[in-house]
């Protein structure tokens, strides 16, 4: 159904409303006459008739959408008939031609002011001014030709099928904002805030405040599900205005306002503003953004991820926060009864580690249900719809990288091993440990997981991350932090901002590459850009000690690192340069089992003095090599894809390193 007034779709007060019209139709049919006849009277001394008795609309149980609108915009009764007059005009030929005649001019079907102004009782000149109703919310509109009073009035199409009963919203609005449906029903945790803030907006309205209502924080469509719920409660519609939806100019975004609380009085709705957006086409929005939540009336929501200030109108503020463990397991538990014996056992994983709002959930079992396998294994198919939820919006701000590495693919010392393997089991664990035995409050500093990974380039830092994604069922995500920082102050905590807020749905595993992009010795404080500096790194710091999954840093230069950014560190991993029995090991896994070989010497392609990285590289390329000449790979393929990795590296390939190799 079209946004409006419910009635709208009852045939009864629809047939009601339309005779309610025509009665008042034949009322002015009436004026027009008088006013024709009064002209010949005075030139042939005729009897004026009487003019008709006004049509009765007085039940207050039923107002007719005439009464509405008279009501609602402020209308005199010259204004009320100047507006029956345009419509007469519009809806029946024998009254646009009794406009005519009235005009003595059979081309003039059109009223004119001037015309109202002779043939109604109670003519006023200041229905004429732009600031009276009339013009003000463009319910009449002025043709071209004329002065004011003698050129060509049109009712405006919104009105007229107004108030003949249909809703049917402002074409005009059309690719700006959109109605959004009002739920059949709400989920709990949203019917209990929209209860709230129903409640707060009835008190601010009955008070004169109109105060702006602010949702602030966790998912925007969590916002919006709110949002119609409160409208759901107060009879009302809801639309949504995004940000870059509005106009560039002032003049534009002031017309735009006008015509949207014209149409939230004739549909009953509210205005949802989606401030969410951060893309630059958008940011250039704010001071209008600012103007609209500022000026236009009746009930305004804005969606954000943070307060903002809006000067010069009152501000209930709502924050949606994550919600807790508790009530997202108690979600979980609703969402899929019945439940099987042994869900306890994977919903508090789940609740742990993925961080959906009460949509989300929905959709999540929703989705499952119509999958064959899941009845087979519910847990992993809810995992994997999970890990799915939140990757585009991560993906427009990170690079996801494939985690196919396994424990076998990765060649580290004992000490270094052991470590990764127990990152791994403080992230699995960390629900039991933070929250069922109280090691601490879940969101509190020093409750994130954070690792630093330091090693020259190709000793295994990203395969390493790898192998803990596949470890736990993770997705990955690489951030080039040179990307990430900004020269300009306070846009590397947005960045950052955005990236961690983005990420918290899903628990993935964060990848920081190139940490000494900000991570240099805490610089001395000589001007303000040093200390801008050191705040964008205490602000890194501080969020992925709260973030709720596993934050790496990696560095090429672990020396280069201020130790007390160390400490702030969970762990320190030294991935160290392989030594000759270390890459005897990764030649022997660097190759598919897929692969043909023949004849290679793994111990002599051990004497090549370079990183995990490097290998892999030479391996690929001795692969193409062979593919290229259908055959296996030998030890002469890699020595040429070795010459070109040494090549490139601008390295000599010394004799010792490959002494031997193509001898028997």
């Amino acid at each position: 159904m079209s946004p409006g007034d419910a009635r709208s779709s009852q045939p009864d007060w629809v047939t009601w409303n339309q005779t309610v019209i025509a009665r008042e139709l034949e009322r002015l049919h009436g004026l027009l006459k008088r006013y024709t006849m009064r002209g010949r009277a005075e030139g042939e001394g005729a009897e004026i008739p009487s003019p008709a008795s006004a049509a009765s609309d007085a039940d207050p149980e039923r107002p007719s959408a005439l009464a509405t609108l008279c009501e609602t915009f402020g209308l005199s009764d010259f204004e009320r008939d100047l507006v029956l007059l345009c419509a007469g005009a519009e809806l029946d030929a024998d009254f646009a031609r009794a406009c005519a005649a009235a005009q003595r001019d059979p081309q003039r079907l059109n009223p004119t002011f001037s015309l109202a102004l002779g043939a109604f009782p109670g003519a006023h000149w200041s229905a004429l001014l732009p600031t009276a109703p009339l013009r003000a919310w463009q319910l009449v509109q002025l043709g071209e030709g004329g002065t004011l009073t003698l050129c060509p009035l049109r009712l405006d199409e919104r009105i007229l099928h107004y108030l003949t009963g249909l809703q049917c919203p402002d074409t005009r609005l059309n690719g700006t904002l959109t109605w959004e449906p009002l739920p059949e029903r709400s989920l709990p945790v949203h019917r209990e805030m929209a209860e709230r803030i129903a409640t707060a907006w009835r008190r601010s309205s009955a008070g004169g405040d109109l105060s702006l209502v602010q949702l602030i924080g966790g998912d925007g469509a969590e916002r919006q599900a709110v949002a119609a719920a409160v409208c759901a409660q107060l009879g009302l519609q809801l639309a949504v205005l995004p940000l870059r939806a509005l106009p560039a100019s002032l003049p534009e975004g002031e017309a735009l306002r006008r015509l949207w609380e014209r149409e939230a009085v004739l549909s009953g709705a509210a205005l949802l503003l989606d401030a969410d957006d951060d893309s630059e086409e958008a940011r250039a929005k704010e001071a209008m953004l600012d103007q609209f939540a500022r000026q236009t009336q009746g009930l305004v929501f804005v969606s954000t991820r943070e307060r903002r200030i809006v000067s010069g109108r009152p501000s209930l503020n709502f924050p949606m926060d994550a919600l807790p463990p508790e009530a997202r397991a108690q979600l979980w538990r609703q969402a899929l009864h019945p439940l099987p014996p042994d869900s306890t056992d994977w919903i508090a994983p789940l609740t742990a580690q993925f961080r959906m709002g009460a949509l989300a959930i929905e959709a999540a079992v929703a989705q499952v249900r119509c999958l064959d396998e899941a009845t087979e294994d519910l847990p992993r198919a809810l995992w994997e719809i999970c890990r799915a939820h939140a990757r585009p919006r991560l993906e427009a701000l990170a690079q996801r990288v494939g985690a196919r590495a396994s424990w076998q693919d990765l060649v580290l010392p004992e000490p270094q091993a052991q470590t990764l393997h127990e990152i791994a089991a403080h992230v699995r664990q960390r629900h039991r440990v933070y929250t069922e035995w109280g090691f601490c409050e879940p969101g509190a500093r020093g409750s994130g997981i954070t690792a630093l990974f330091a090693g020259s380039s190709g000793t295994g830092k990203t395969l390493a991350a790898e192998v803990l994604a596949g470890e736990l069922h993770l997705d990955l995500f690489r951030i080039d932090l040179s990307s990430v920082v900004s020269k300009y102050i306070g846009e590397t905590e947005k960045n950052l901002r955005k990236l961690f807020d983005a990420a918290e749905e899903s628990g993935a595993i964060l990848l920081f590459d190139e940490a000494d992009a900000l991570f240099g010795k805490r610089s001395e404080v000589k001007e303000s850009h040093d200390r801008y500096a050191n705040i964008e790194v205490s602000y890194l710091l501080q969020r992925m000690e709260a973030y709720s999954g596993l934050a790496i840093l990696t560095t090429n230069l672990k020396n280069s690192l201020d130790t007390a950014f160390l400490r702030r560190l969970r762990f320190v991993v030294s991935f160290p340069f392989p030594d000759t029995a270390q890459r005897t090991v990764i030649w022997q896994r660097v190759f598919p089992a897929s692969v043909p070989t023949r004849d290679l010497d793994y111990a002599k392609l051990a004497r090549l003095n370079i990183a995990g990285g490097n290998i892999r590289n030479i391996a690929m390329n001795a692969a193409f090599l062979a593919a290229d000449a259908e055959q296996a790979v030998q030890m002469r393929h890699l020595l040429q894809a070795a010459r070109s990795e040494y090549a490139k590296l601008d390295k000599p390939l010394t004799d010792s390193e490959i002494a031997g190799w193509l001898t028997p």
